[in-house]
């Protein structure tokens, strides 16, 4: 294992200690808000705007992982259709994400897909596309699930997550692609076990290319999310050699990260959009932005020490 993917581990790991993580909520807020756009939806939907300006499109996610309690998914699914309804008024380039333990999944699967369900219609009303983010492996496979039961419901509005460091992920491609589900193509964020997934990041890097590369070769849209220049080269350069359209794929990135980069892209030419979170529910989502390269936590460190 090298430094990197101990870093990673380690800090994914100390991140699920409750100290821990009172402490950076009593702390670390403010750290925080470099990559969460605010906590209200009024917040969010007015920098969605300020992006749109430079080019750049969002898709939004209310914060939130996790409950204990359906009657916490009910306020959630509320919320999502608030924040539907938010961008349709406001007339914003942006589609949603949202997660399916915020909607129930880990305790009752049904409340989970209904509450879900009511989200995905709603934003079909409003030409609008959901995005149901993919969690940790015990998930993998419902999220999947309810992607496809939907679409077999004629919501087709609605696509998933895939993570290329799961040993899985080839087949779960072909089979998404053969049902016409828009993806959107990751390295991954969570501490897997080596019986499911790559531990070594260049074996990663090898599987995202080839699930980028099943794609673009057989002019499915997709979704390309990394802020790595290896990454983002190759795809521009396999597009340009294959006489691929930048109209085919867009790249996406978080925000509070590469954002000049962002902007930049979207001047070429290319589609970029900026995964944007608002909320209070920060912590989960903050510590996997750590946990993801060592320098995002150096910048945090800098900024606490200025």
């Amino acid at each position: 294992m090298d430094r990197i993917e101990l870093y990673r581990k380690t800090l994914l790991s100390v991140s699920g200690n409750r100290l821990v993580e009172k402490l950076a909520i009593k702390y670390g807020r403010k750290l925080a808000g470099k990559f969460i756009a605010g906590d209200t939806l009024a917040e969010a939907l007015d920098e969605i705007e300020h992006l749109n300006g430079k080019g750049i499109m969002v898709t939004l996610d209310h914060l939130g992982e996790g409950i204990s309690h359906l009657n916490e998914a009910a306020a959630y699914r509320e919320e999502y259709i608030r924040l539907v309804e938010g961008i349709a008024e406001r007339k914003v380039s942006s589609n949603v994400s949202l997660k399916p333990t915020q909607m129930g999944l880990a305790l009752d699967p049904q409340v989970c897909y209904d509450n879900i369900r009511s989200i995905v219609r709603q934003a079909k009303q409003h030409n609008n596309f959901i995005r149901i983010d993919m969690e940790d492996s015990p998930f993998t496979q419902a999220t999947i699930d309810i992607v496809l039961r939907l679409h077999a419901e004629g919501l087709n509005n609605v696509g998933t997550v895939i993570q290329a460091y799961l040993h899985r992920t080839v087949e779960d491609v072909n089979q998404l692609i053969d049902a016409k589900v828009n993806l959107r193509l990751v390295k991954g964020a969570y501490n897997e076990p080596a019986s499911i997934a790559y531990q070594q990041m260049n074996e990663v890097i090898d599987n995202y290319k080839r699930i980028i590369q099943m794609h673009l070769d057989r002019g499915v849209y997709t979704a390309i999310a990394s802020h790595d220049d290896r990454i983002i080269n190759w795809v521009k350069a396999y597009a340009k050699e294959n006489g691929i359209t930048a109209d085919a794929f867009e790249f996406q990135m978080l925000y509070g990260l590469r954002m000049t980069d962002q902007a930049e892209l979207a001047k070429e030419g290319y589609r970029i959009r900026c995964y944007m979170p608002y909320g209070t529910m920060w912590y989960p989502y903050y510590t996997r932005r750590l946990a993801e390269k060592p320098a995002n936590l150096w910048m945090v460190l800098s900024n606490m020490f200025k």
